[in-house]
């Protein structure tokens, strides 16, 4: 796999490079990337991430497993009372103020089950591929939610089938490198740096 130059390679880390099999792209997003991922005539390309970048141009890649672009994970902070989940809820929601999170995200404040087995819960949930980032964004904002964390993406399949009552929902928007539309990526798919 041959990359092309890059004038400023650090930009470029924690983007993708899609191997198309005939030609390589670098700078898509990870929502870049599960949009060329859908298609029935790219879903067999090959994903890297760049873990790292030297401004002499090495970069240091992490591959990908197309699958991670279709899952969803996140994490459960638990608390003992309703109020102290909704204390984490609230302080998730200031942190998300202050700093945008790396990727579209949602955040539900919830009670999981019914009578004195209930749990109540803030969620946190966003596509596989980020984890590391989010791990990064709710150390640098300092979140400390949950006497108890629970994450992963099979916490968020368990948590989406279970029985719940969600008290208060968010989306959260994506902090930067904002994704182009579908139409964009398709329209720009041979060009080598995409950003």
């Amino acid at each position: 796999m041959k990359l092309p130059p890059l004038d400023d390679p650090s930009r470029y880390r924690r983007l993708y490079v899609f191997d198309f099999g005939e030609w390589t792209a670098v700078g898509y997003t990870a929502d870049e990337i599960a949009m060329l991922l859908e298609s029935e005539r790219f879903r067999d390309g090959r994903v890297f991430q760049i873990y790292n970048a030297w401004p002499d141009g090495r970069m240091e890649l992490r591959g990908v497993s197309n699958t991670r672009f279709q899952l969803e994970s996140g994490m459960l902070f638990y608390r003992s009372t309703a109020d102290e989940a909704a204390e984490d809820f609230e302080a998730l929601m200031r942190a998300a103020q202050m700093e945008a999170p790396p990727c579209r995200a949602f955040v539900h404040l919830a009670t999981l089950g019914e009578g004195e087995g209930a749990r109540n819960v803030t969620v946190l949930g966003y596509p596989a591929e980020y984890d590391d980032e989010m791990g990064d964004w709710l150390t640098r904002v300092g979140y400390m939610g949950g006497d108890w964390v629970e994450g992963g993406s099979s916490c968020i399949t368990t948590y989406q089938d279970s029985q719940r009552t969600v008290h208060r929902r968010v989306q959260l928007a994506a902090r930067d490198q904002a994704s182009r539309s579908r139409e964009e990526v398709y329209a720009s798919i041979r060009k080598a740096v995409q950003r």
